[in-house]
């Protein structure tokens, strides 16, 4: 019996993590240079994202910087993971896309997601609310109708150079998501793989509920999660530990900051708070050889039925991010 590993695209979402000693701007070089190296490993897609005033994150403009990695790059699919839609009017995202699209034909995708600023002077300062979210299907319909040209509700506008571009949408399971993205026959990004029977669920009950568009006429699936594969399982585990200091940090000193070494987290005291949230970050993951990778891999493929895996693994160490991407490569078999 063939591996599910065989049939499955795998992809990159790169956050534009900030590291110490390095600001914003490096980090968003960094990315570009990132997108590079998935294209020569053979991965199917490089997607940035969007944050706003978060200091360890620098990807704020994801259709900017997808620019930039478009035009860094030849072969590999680029999109965001994604834009946030109710943060934006459907207009200008058509049109932005459009753009997008005209520039580089046939390898932009439209990832999009519901989710607000993170706090109440961000969503102020972006002029948007909490009430906002819920208004994300009827936001997604009109973009879509930008894009296809039936959108009614402004007949003498046109989003130009969108209108009658083929951009492929894609919806994040982020709150009522999937339930969106399911009604409205479009495929889904859905995460993470830590909380497996949730990710198991979701996926079920888009299935189910799946209704064919002119989008999609099937279900399409993406699981996204962090994977890290190292020579052993514990250099693997070390990869993952600058990321779960941040989160752990987010969760009680109420900052996002930059990924430090793990060589001076490890080195840390902490406060059993700090510690039981920062050991809780790092359990979970897809993380360990290549061995241990594969059967993980192939559990959740199994789990999901899913068609692609969307990798977001944050590290303070690049060389070892990017030889945990060669590795997972070649698990794929890509290249």
């Amino acid at each position: 019996m063939s591996s599910p590993i065989a049939s499955t695209r795998f992809s990159v979402l790169d956050r534009s993590r900030t590291r110490e000693g390095h600001d914003g701007p490096q980090a968003l070089r960094d990315t570009v240079t990132l997108a590079r190296t998935a294209e020569a490993l053979g991965y199917h897609r490089f997607w940035v994202s969007e944050h706003h005033s978060v200091p360890g994150v620098a990807g704020s403009a994801p259709t900017v910087l997808a620019a930039a990695v478009a035009a860094a790059t030849s072969v590999i699919r680029v999109g965001t993971g994604g834009v946030m839609l109710p943060n934006h009017q459907p207009l200008v995202v058509a049109e932005q896309f459009g753009v997008l699209a005209s520039l580089f034909p046939g390898r932009i995708d439209m990832g999009l997601g519901r989710s607000v600023g993170f706090t109440d002077g961000i969503r102020k300062a972006l002029g948007r609310g909490k009430e906002d979210a819920a208004a994300f299907a009827g936001q997604l319909t009109e973009l879509l109708g930008w894009l296809d040209g039936t959108q009614r509700a402004h007949p003498e506008v046109h989003a130009h150079p969108a209108e009658g571009l083929r951009v492929p949408p894609y919806v994040l399971a982020t709150g009522e998501g999937a339930a969106v993205a399911a009604a409205m026959g479009l495929p889904l990004v859905v995460g993470d793989l830590r909380g497996r029977e949730k990710l198991i669920r979701a996926v079920e009950e888009y299935r189910g509920a799946f209704r064919p568009s002119a989008w999609a006429a099937e279900p399409h699936v993406i699981v996204a999660g962090t994977v890290a594969v190292a020579e052993t399982d514990e250099e693997a585990r070390r990869l993952l530990v600058p990321e779960a200091w941040s989160m752990a940090c987010a969760r009680t000193r109420g900052s996002f900051p930059p990924l430090a070494p793990t060589e001076r987290i490890e080195a840390m005291t902490m406060t059993r708070k700090e510690r039981d949230l920062f050991e809780g970050g790092l359990r979970g993951h897809l993380a360990g050889t290549e061995a241990t990778v594969t059967a993980g891999l192939e559990q959740v493929l199994e789990q999901t039925g899913a068609d692609e895996v969307l990798v977001t693994t944050s590290t303070y160490d690049r060389e070892a991010l990017v030889d945990s991407l060669g590795r997972l490569a070649r698990i794929a078999g890509l290249g």
